[in-house]
């Protein structure tokens, strides 16, 4: 009898067990969260409290918007586009070609394939803003550092993505490729990108979503842009034209938004 509920005692045994591991890494997950609330001072009440009135404040002092300035707002927010554009559009020029050179099923070495990883550690692990006051103090003030700091962090990011896609693109039709004597360009145009256009073209849309966020806080630095009208408006106290620029850049999120959705549908389905 004991014999027959082995195999049942040991199911049992592992599922436990099973549990048991995810109960601690849950237990290890809150209480990380935990410290990390009370090093942030999440936890401390009376400093929230004593903050709220100064928020409530605040906001009563950015209305009404104030839009008298709005002319002069126009240029930066063409600047502020054509960043996230140009950005995104040297991110894919560089990050494609390293893409291939650091997906394991495509790359012709493996000194390639470690040099080209480098590469896209290092650009996605130093953040914009960073890039940013760096650019500004190589070439100066304007929209050309802020664009090649998008530009220079957006080649990690999606490099990495394109390497992955890469990666798990289903090796049939490029085995029957080189099976025909195709070449490695020729199976990498016929037989691997078209599998992975439709995810490369779903992330840099995104990616661009992305940077032109990031291209207003570049302004702070320097960059030019949108964000440079904010901060100036900030440090001479116009709350009104604060909350103008802020409402602009909603309405020109919201439409970044929705062309991006329109052209990224165009390019996956």
């Amino acid at each position: 009898m004991a014999a027959s509920h082995g195999p049942f005692d040991s199911i049992l045994r592992q599922h436990q067990r099973k549990w048991l591991r995810r109960l601690i890494r849950a237990v290890l997950l809150v209480s990380v969260i935990f410290i990390s609330f009370l090093v942030v001072e999440l936890l401390d009440v009376e400093r929230m409290a004593e903050g709220v009135p100064a928020v409530i404040s605040l906001v009563q002092e950015m209305f009404p918007p104030d839009f008298s300035r709005f002319p002069q707002w126009i240029e930066p927010i063409i600047d502020t586009l054509a960043m996230s554009v140009a950005g995104t559009a040297i991110a894919i020029g560089i990050s494609l070609p390293l893409s291939f050179l650091g997906a394991s099923n495509t790359t012709p070495h493996p000194v390639l394939f470690y040099s080209a990883r480098m590469v896209l550690n290092v650009t996605r692990a130093i953040p914009e803003l960073i890039l940013g006051m760096i650019l500004v103090a190589a070439v100066g003030f304007g929209k050309l550092p802020g664009a090649l700091a998008l530009g220079i962090h957006s080649i990690g990011m999606l490099g990495k993505f394109f390497a992955e896609a890469i990666e798990l693109s289903d090796q049939a039709p490029v085995e029957a490729a080189r099976s025909v004597g195709a070449t490695e360009p020729q199976v990498i145009v016929h037989s691997i990108l078209p599998q992975v256009l439709p995810q490369m073209a779903d992330v840099t849309f995104y990616r661009w979503e992305y940077n032109f966020r990031a291209s207003m806080v570049l302004g702070a630095v320097g960059a030019g842009g949108i964000g440079l009208e904010i901060i100036s408006a900030l440090r001479i106290l116009k709350y009104q034209q604060v909350s103008a620029l802020l409402i602009m850049v909603l309405v020109m999120v919201t439409i970044v938004d929705s062309l991006s959705s329109y052209l990224r549908k165009g390019f996956v389905q």
